[in-house]
C-alpha cells in the first residue's frame, strides 16, 4: 500500500508496482514457458529435436499442468479483494491487543494476496496506522507465501494436507514471533514509536460491511471487472511466479534427483544448506513456491521446503531494511530473522523427521 494512494481505495492495492517501463523479467519468463510448453506439445506430434534435449520442456509442461488451475483461482481472488477497503483492515487489526490482535492479524496475513514485496507496503501502513509491533510481525510473518493464490498454486505442486499443515506451522510461528515482538516492547527491549489509529471517528465495521454487502451489485459485469482487476493486479506476483517456475524447471531438468536427495535431503546437512540458499538467493516469494515444491517431492524434504518458504522471507534484505525504515529502529528489523529463523528451523526438522 502506498502511501501517496488515497485512503477510500482498496487494501489489495498496495501489491501493485506501477511501472511504465518494460517488465523484462516479466516478459522473458513468460515467452520462456510458452515456447517450451509449445515445443512439448509439438514433439509429442512431430519429434524434431532429440527427446535429450526436452527435459527442461517437460517440466515446464508437468509444472504449468499441475499449477494452471491454483493460478486461476489465486487471480480471481486477486480482483475479489479489491472489493475490500482499506479502512475495515485498518479496523480489524488497529482495535484490538493482546493474543485477540495478534490472532486477527496472523488471519489477515494468511488472507490477503499479496507479494512477498506489497506485504510489505501494507504491513509498514497498518504499523503506521496503530498496529502494535506484534500485530505487525504476526501479519508480515503470517502473510508473504500464504496468500490465496499461491496456497491454491501449493495445494497443486504438493497436495492439500501438507499444504494445510505448512499454514498451520507458519501460522504458529507467526502467532508467538508476534508475543515475543509485545513482550520485548513491555520490557523496553524494543521500543515503539508513538502512533494514533487513522480512522474515521463514525466508523463501524458492521455496518459498514452489510453497507458495502447491499451496495455491491452482484452482476456479469462485476464478475468481468473482478477477472480484468485480478489478471492487471496479478501481474507483479505473476512475474516472480514465472521466474520460479524457469527456475524449478532448469533443477528439474538439469541437477539430478540424487544430488538432491544428497545435499538437500531431509537432514540436518540439507537443513542447513537450505537455510544458507534460501538466505543468500533474493527471489520473491512467489517465486520461491515452485522451487520449495521441487525439494519437497524429489528430495523428500518438507521441512527444507517449509524452511525455503518461511526463511527465504525472514532474511530477506528488503524486508529488513523496510522495518528499519518504518520503525527507525536497526534493532527491531534485525530482531525478525532472530525471532522467527530459530522457529522455522525447529519445525523443519521434526517435519523431516
Amino acid at each position: 500500500m502506498s502511501s501517496c494512494c488515497p485512503n477510500s481505495q482498496p487494501i489489495s492495492e498496495g501489491h501493485c508496482h506501477p511501472s511504465k517501463k518494460i517488465d523484462y523479467l516479466f516478459w522473458t519468463c513468460l515467452f520462456i514457458i510458452v515456447a517450451s510448453y509449445l515445443s512439448y506439445i509439438g514433439q509429442s506430434f512431430i519429434p524434431l529435436l532429440p527427446s535429450s534435449w526436452m527435459h527442461f520442456p517437460h517440466a515446464i509442461y508437468e509444472l504449468v499442468n499441475k499449477m494452471w488451475w491454483g493460478l486461476a483461482l489465486g487471480t480471481f481472488f486477486v480482483g475479489l479483494l479489491n472489493l475490500i477497503p482499506r479502512d475495515f483492515i485498518i479496523s480489524i487489526l488497529g482495535q484490538h491487543k493482546g493474543l485477540k490482535g495478534l490472532l486477527r492479524a496472523t488471519l489477515l496475513g494468511l488472507l490477503l494476496d499479496l507479494c512477498s514485496h506489497g506485504i510489505l507496503l501494507v504491513g509498514m501502513k497498518l504499523y503506521e496506522r496503530g498496529a502494535s509491533l506484534g500485530q505487525t510481525m504476526a501479519f508480515l510473518i503470517a502473510s508473504p507465501w500464504n496468500s490465496l493464490s499461491l496456497t491454491f498454486i501449493l495445494i497443486a505442486l504438493i497436495g492439500l494436507p501438507w499444504t494445510l499443515f505448512f499454514i498451520l506451522c507458519s501460522a504458529i510461528i507467526a502467532i508467538l514471533s508476534g508475543t515475543f515482538f509485545d513482550y520485548f516492547v513491555s520490557k523496553n527491549i524494543l521500543k515503539e514509536k508513538q502512533r494514533s489509529l487513522d480512522l474515521p471517528k463514525d466508523f463501524k465495521l458492521i455496518p459498514e460491511a452489510k453497507k458495502l454487502w447491499r451496495e455491491t451489485p452482484f452482476s456479469i459485469q462485476t464478475f468481468v471487472t473482478i477477472i480484468v482487476d485480478g489478471i492487471k493486479d496479478s501481474r507483479p506476483i505473476m512475474k516472480w511466479l514465472f521466474f520460479g517456475i524457469v527456475v524449478a524447471g532448469l533443477l528439474q531438468a538439469f541437477v539430478p534427483t540424487d544430488f538432491l536427495k544428497t545435499y538437500f535431503g531431509p537432514s540436518l546437512l540439507g537443513l542447513m544448506l537450505t537455510l544458507a540458499a534460501t538466505t543468500v538467493i533474493e527471489v520473491c516469494s512467489e517465486g520461491s513456491t515452485p522451487i520449495a515444491a521441487d525439494i519437497f517431492n524429489r528430495a523428500g524434504a518438507p521441512g527444507n521446503a517449509f524452511t525455503f518458504l518461511m526463511a527465504g522471507v525472514s532474511t530477506d534484505y528488503t524486508e529488513i531494511m523496510a522495518i528499519k525504515e518504518s520503525t527507525q529502529s536497526w534493532k527491531i528489523s534485525l530482531f525478525l530473522p532472530l525471532v522467527t529463523v530459530p522457529q522455522v528451523l525447529l519445525i523443519s526438522y521434526l517435519m523431516n523427521l
